[in-house]
C-alpha cells in the first residue's frame, strides 16, 4: 500500500516533468508567443508559492519552512517583475497549452501535498521541488528563453535563470538533510 501512494505521488511530478521536458524536443516544441511565454512563466511561478504555502501549513521542519518561505517570496517577486514588465509592454498573458496543463499538473501536485501524513510530507514536499525546478529550468532555457521575441521579456527569462539553479541547490542541500 505504501509502495501504490509513493507511486501515485511521483506519478503527477513525473508527468509534469515529462511534458516539459518532451515540450523540449525539436518534434514537439510548442511554438509561444510573448504572450504565452509569459503566462507560462506567470502559472510556473504561481504553481511553486502554492507547494511553499502547502508547506508553511504543513511541516514543522526548519528547514523545509525557511526553504518554503524563499520559494513563496522570491517567486513572488518573479511575477511582481513579470506583471510589471507586461503593462509596460501593454501585454496580456494568454492561456495555452503549456499554461493550461502546468496548472493541472501543479492543481494535482497541491492535492498531494495536502495528502500527505506530516511524517511523510517533508520529503514528499522536497522531492517535488528537486524535481520542479529541474522541469522548469529545463522549460526556460529550451523553450522560452529562444522563443521570446520581445528582448525586455527575454532579459527577464534569463536574469531568472541563477535564482531558479540556485533554488534547485538549496532544495538538493535540503532534500539531503532530510535523507539522513
Amino acid at each position: 500500500m505504501k509502495m501504490l501512494k509513493t507511486f501515485t505521488a511521483w506519478a503527477s511530478v513525473t508527468l509534469a516533468i515529462f511534458v516539459l521536458q518532451t515540450m523540449t524536443s525539436n518534434a514537439q516544441t510548442p511554438k509561444l508567443a510573448d504572450d504565452e511565454i509569459a503566462s507560462v512563466a506567470v502559472v510556473a511561478n504561481k504553481g511553486d508559492i502554492g507547494f511553499a504555502q502547502i508547506a508553511q501549513k504543513k511541516s514543522k521542519n526548519a528547514e523545509i519552512l525557511k526553504f518554503a518561505h524563499t520559494m513563496a517570496s522570491d517567486h513572488q517577486a518573479v511575477i511582481d517583475q513579470a506583471v510589471a514588465l507586461v503593462t509596460k509592454l501593454k501585454v496580456t498573458p494568454k492561456d495555452n497549452a503549456v499554461s493550461k496543463k502546468m496548472v493541472a499538473d501543479n492543481a494535482k501536485t497541491q492535492k498531494m501535498l495536502n495528502s500527505k501524513s506530516a511524517k511523510d510530507f517533508d520529503k514528499a514536499y522536497i522531492d517535488n521541488e528537486v524535481a520542479y525546478h529541474k522541469a522548469v529550468i529545463n522549460a526556460v532555457e529550451t523553450i522560452l528563453i529562444p522563443q521570446a521575441q520581445n528582448a525586455e521579456l527575454k532579459g527577464l527569462l534569463q536574469q531568472v535563470v541563477p535564482t531558479l539553479k540556485a533554488h534547485l541547490q538549496h532544495a538538493e542541500m535540503v532534500q539531503t538533510e532530510i535523507s539522513k
